[in-house]
């Protein structure tokens, strides 16, 4: 006998600032928590019109979220909507939701990494990414008007939360046409990401446009490592300043105080504003 699948159940929208939506504890059939989701609105949104999607990891550190701050946790500091309204106001940027999803405190490594490290275990990336690509866009796509398309999609994120969203967009072209990688744990599995990247470009029909960078001041190996990223990248296809940014940060470091500072080049590059 089949089992029957257990019924999911969607949180109601909880209004943070007129700009910022909070959907708390959205529950997911692939793994074993619920996250809360944070949704930020661009300047003059309007419910008529249809907006390109940004999702990120780490979603309960992007805003201005002191309603979420966990205990003993710092307070959370990219800044991403100053940045956003910023770009968007300066029309560097075109208009775009950003969809920021909170990781889980006890298996952020684990949705984060694409592959098992025999010391670190990990490696549920996959069913991470279900949750995005089964769960969570279709269901934003009926509480807002999200233009469709991998090139209205993108995916991010920083350090391992940077790792997901490169593997998770080579895994889903036809979802995520866009990838903010910021300061990525290339270092997971003895770089496996790197032999990942050769793999799934043999089979893309077009390259998603990678943002990618990194903090000199993050130490010599994780500059070289991503180094070695942006040029396997562009082994396989990418074209440095066309579809691939690669941007090394003069005294950056591994922190969210510095991934902000790179959120408006990013979207600038990415989501440009339409000429």
């Amino acid at each position: 006998m089949r089992l029957q699948e257990p019924e999911r159940t969607y949180p109601d929208r909880q209004v943070l600032s007129p700009r910022l939506h909070l959907y708390a504890r959205f529950q997911t059939l692939f793994l074993p928590d619920e996250r809360d989701v944070l949704v930020y609105l661009p300047p003059g949104y309007d419910p008529e019109r249809a907006y390109p999607v940004l999702y990120m990891q780490d979603g309960q550190k992007l805003f201005g979220c002191s309603s979420l701050k966990r205990e003993g946790e710092a307070q959370c500091t990219w800044r991403a909507e100053e940045a956003a309204d910023a770009a968007i106001t300066g029309h560097e940027s075109e208009p775009l939701l950003i969809v920021g999803v909170a990781a889980s405190e006890q298996h952020r490594m684990t949705d984060y990494t694409p592959t098992v490290d025999w010391k670190m275990g990990g490696g549920e990336a996959d069913k991470y990414g279900r949750l995005l690509v089964e769960e969570l866009l279709p269901f934003l796509a009926t509480q807002y008007r999200v233009k469709s398309g991998a090139s209205n999609t993108g995916l991010g994120g920083s350090s391992l939360g940077g790792l997901a969203a490169l593997y998770l967009g080579l895994k889903y072209p036809d979802v995520f046409g866009k990838l903010a990688v910021h300061s990525p744990s290339i270092w997971w599995n003895h770089r496996t990401i790197l032999a990942l990247v050769g793999e799934a470009s043999q089979h893309l029909a077009s390259r998603p446009f990678i943002w990618l960078d990194v903090g000199e001041g993050e130490g010599q190996r994780t500059v070289a490592d991503t180094d070695l990223l942006d040029a396997r990248l562009r082994a396989n296809g990418w074209r440095a300043e066309s579809n691939l940014k690669y941007l090394r940060v003069p005294g950056g470091t591994h922190d969210e105080g510095s991934w902000a500072r790179r959120v408006r080049p990013m979207l600038r590059f990415l989501f440009p504003a339409k000429r």
